[in-house]
């Protein structure tokens, strides 16, 4: 497996800078050394963008993935190639051409032809003009990918920082009715899971953040905090869940409080990404965990303004994929450990005795 791991990469929106991002990412031969890179998209786009912003990428055509060749990029073709490409236009033409990159590199995955899966920048505005139902990535690949009784979750990754969101793909309106204590449950031991598993931390500590302004000590801004997000922490603290809160975002990041634990939960889309793209920048991942599939994307979108100039970073593509595979080895080594009998007889026992004294409790804030 170390030699040959295999990425499903989809070209996401053609008019973006997916196919820039991906095939720059492969400049480097070290990158060939590390996996077997195979894009699902148009060859004929591929060719564009590599001509107009000079990339010397080379690739191979497949028709699967089946038919690549380890430490070199293939592309699947899966494109009528009637899709033009228009730097920065949003596009229903484009829409079909991510859709049906994505449908393909989903089949070949499900299909045990590639071991990981990284999805460039789409435009969900193009898909919606293509007629086409987009329930966002996390949901997608559960729908796709998940085996019964799996839940997916996104969680944000840049280096340490790690964000998990509760919820996403959801009106604010609605946010409050779905966190519900199973729910949160649910999700939060999802997280801790992940950090385990996926990440190889023993004994994960995580900050809750709270849903209404601080912290809910006031009663007139809600209740959720008292009534729905204690008792979920205080039961799975009463398992070894190791989880304090819930915090507001602004008692986590004064002084770096946040640096403190190993993870972040966050209840809602723009409370987790808004914390992590103030300390990441455009450098972290989206990681899909909850489902035996392991899927990564750049945390950031089609970003139209550098769209065929030449200027965009790789380096979160470059994470995801990085990304995908520790995740591939850590969860490889875990099956192994679970197989020996006598896997982890010296286990961290890291405990939440100190309660992180340097931080305020909650109910400590001043309003």
């Amino acid at each position: 497996m170390e030699n040959s791991i295999r990425i499903g990469i989809t070209q996401g929106d053609i008019n973006g800078v997916g196919w820039e991002l991906a095939l720059k990412s492969f400049q480097d031969p070290t990158m060939l050394e590390l996996c077997t890179p195979i894009i699902y998209g148009s060859p004929k786009v591929a060719t564009f963008h590599r001509k107009t912003m000079e990339i010397p990428t080379s690739f191979s055509i497949v028709k699967t993935a089946n038919d690549a060749a380890d430490e070199a990029v293939s592309i699947v073709n899966c494109s009528d190639d009637e899709a033009k490409v228009e730097f920065a236009k949003t596009d229903p033409e484009a829409g079909k051409a991510t859709w049906s990159a994505l449908q393909r590199a989903i089949d070949e995955y499900r299909d045990g032809l590639t071991d990981v899966l990284v999805m460039a920048p789409i435009n969900e505005l193009a898909l919606k003009q293509a007629g086409i139902v987009y329930p966002g990535l996390a949901n997608l690949i559960q729908q796709e990918l998940g085996e019964p009784g799996e839940m997916a979750m996104s969680i944000l990754v840049k280096d340490e920082l790690r964000v998990a969101l509760a919820t996403e793909n959801v009106p604010m309106k609605d946010v409050a009715a779905m966190l519900t204590p199973e729910l949160i449950k649910d999700k939060l031991l999802i997280f801790n899971q992940s950090l385990k598993v996926d990440f190889g931390i023993d004994a994960p500590r995580i900050a809750v953040l709270s849903l209404n302004p601080t912290s809910g000590l006031n009663d007139s801004m809600g209740q959720e905090e008292m009534e729905v997000i204690k008792p979920v922490l205080e039961e799975l603290g009463n398992q070894k869940v190791i989880c304090y809160g819930p915090y507001s975002v602004d008692s986590l990041m004064e002084t770096n409080n946040y640096a403190h634990f190993d993870g972040i939960f966050a209840m809602y889309y723009d409370q987790g990404m808004g914390l992590f793209k103030a300390l990441s920048m455009n450098e972290g991942v989206r990681f899909v965990t909850g489902l035996s599939a392991i899927c990564a994307t750049p945390v950031h979108g089609v970003e139209y303004e550098l769209a065929g100039k030449g200027l965009a970073d790789e380096s979160s593509f470059r994470n995801a994929i990085y990304l995908g595979i520790d995740v591939l080895r850590n969860r490889s080594r875990e099956e192994e450990a679970l197989a020996n009998p006598l896997r982890k007889q010296y286990y961290d026992k890291r405990d939440d005795s100190d309660k992180l004294k340097q931080m305020a409790e909650p109910e400590e804030e001043t309003l």
